[in-house]
């Protein structure tokens, strides 16, 4: 759907300062119909990464390609993505209703169009009942829920969202996440950056991952887990009337048993641990 192809992007501030490379080559796909996670610490490249895609700014080297999908060039892309930014801006003397047909208006959707689909989402982010209120009145939480609705007004092919449910309250981080998985079943291509690992590992079919500007992993969850951390396996066991719990690599499991066995202790447990994606978040060169 769309590639991402050798993307340097160097920020030359000024005379006094050293030029800042904010990306060194990265280079990834986003295939179409799949939930794409974006993880990187802050810094790691996300953002610029995002703005270059959306063609807010532009590579010093290397190029987006849009595919058929979104109209095979950039000046069709944009018709076909909706967007939300980390820290999107809401005119405060708008109400939700207003701002959403503003937002309507700039993809020529009809207010017919628009109100059909407020209709739809307004119920299904909870934010019906503010519709008609100044957004100056919004809490963080109401903002994150209309600025959403408005990124699904023209029923986009592919919808990118950077950190969509940071800062969210748990009940709110799961209804947008269920919405996510909503139009991924109805065919809309959805990447988002998060700082909450937890919530690309629940819902992500793969994970992008940058670390200090350069690509470390592109692939399926599984694939990254499976290739980043050894498998562990904690042994709850009685030796001699004391109770013991040790753990040992996966590799170490059958012959810790046969040893245990053979010493007549008696294996309580056999507990493998799940590594999960947090830890690879932290710990990946």
């Amino acid at each position: 759907m769309l590639e991402f192809c050798e993307i340097t992007k160097i920020f030359k501030s000024d005379l006094l300062k050293k030029p800042f490379q904010a990306l060194d080559q990265v280079s990834f796909t986003i295939p179409e119909g799949k939930i794409i996670g974006f993880l990187g610490a802050n810094g790691a490249g996300k953002t610029t990464s995002i703005k270059i895609i959306m063609d807010f700014i532009r590579p010093t080297q290397g190029e987006v390609k849009y595919g058929s999908a979104l109209g095979s060039n950039k000046a069709n892309a944009f018709k076909y993505i909706g967007y939300l930014p980390e820290r999107p801006y809401f005119y405060p003397h708008l109400t939700g209703r207003e701002f959403c047909y503003y937002m309507g208006k700039l993809t020529d959707m009809t207010r017919s169009q628009i109100e059909d689909q407020i209709k739809v989402w307004g119920p299904r982010f909870k934010i019906d009942f503010a519709l008609d209120r100044e957004i100056r009145n919004y809490s963080k939480g109401m903002l994150q829920r209309v600025g959403f609705l408005a990124t699904l007004l023209h029923n986009p092919k592919l919808i990118i969202l950077d950190e969509p449910i940071a800062g969210v309250d748990p009940i709110g981080r799961k209804e947008l996440k269920d919405v996510m998985l909503e139009i991924n079943k109805q065919g809309t291509t959805v990447f988002f950056s998060s700082h909450i690992v937890s919530d690309v590992e629940e819902i992500c079919d793969s994970v992008i991952f940058l670390k200090e500007g350069k690509l470390v992993f592109n692939g399926s969850v599984d694939q990254i887990i499976k290739d980043n951390i050894k498998p562990k396996v904690t042994i709850k066991y009685n030796e001699k009337d004391t109770l013991k719990l040790v753990e040992v690599s996966d590799a170490d499991k059958n012959s810790l048993l046969t040893e245990l066995i053979n010493k007549n202790c008696e294996i309580l447990a056999v507990n493998p641990e799940k590594p999960t994606l947090e830890e690879i978040f932290y710990n990946v060169k």
